[in-house]
């Protein structure tokens, strides 16, 4: 027998070389980057995906909110007609009817003032403007309507702009629906634009 020795396996727990060592802390580290980076993806990827559901309903609320602005500003619009068109065989009924409908709506009016200015300020301001108008020509046509003897017959029925003229309205209902495209837009999340 010579006196060379063969090499004896490492027992276990028994220190590992350096070279061992840096391939070992190389993977671990790789392993730890690995994760670290996948971690802040989900992450980015959670606060990202909740930031634009909230942008989105944001801007369907508003959206729903000026269509509601416009709705009672639009039932407003019909008052003069529906007063022409009122029941002629109960005038005392129909008279609460229709003032107690036009008052609640005035209300709505008022209400949606102030919210759509909380808003936009642009918005805020189309829209006390389409309604300033309104109370001023629908208004006059709902006194005329009271005013006038109830229709009561089929052919009255169809009212011609020359009885209830309400066109000066027109480009207010465009200021205010360009100024609520204008808002929406603005407030619309990047990646939809």
């Amino acid at each position: 027998m010579t006196g060379t020795a063969s090499p004896v396996p490492a027992a276990p727990g028994a220190q590992l070389s350096p070279a061992s060592n840096s391939v070992t802390a190389a993977v671990l580290s790789a392993a730890v980057i690995a994760a670290i980076i996948s971690a802040t993806v989900a992450a980015c990827t959670a606060v990202w995906t909740t930031r634009r559901k909230s942008r989105e309903e944001e801007r369907a609320r508003q959206r729903d909110l000026f269509a509601r602005a416009y709705q009672a500003y639009a039932a407003y619009k019909e008052m003069p007609y529906a007063i022409r068109r009122r029941r002629h065989d109960d005038a005392a009924a129909e008279r609460i009817r229709l003032s107690e409908t036009t008052r609640e709506i005035q209300s709505q009016l008022s209400y949606f003032a102030v919210w759509t200015a909380a808003e936009s300020g642009a918005v805020g301001d189309a829209y006390a403007a389409l309604v300033r108008e309104l109370r001023k020509v629908a208004g006059g046509a709902m006194r005329e309507a009271w005013l006038a003897e109830p229709i009561i017959d089929d052919a009255a029925m169809n009212i011609p702009p020359a009885v209830i003229d309400l066109s000066s309205l027109t480009p207010l209902e465009e200021a205010f629906t360009d100024a609520v495209r204008a808002h929406l837009a603005a407030i619309a999340p990047w990646w939809t634009k």
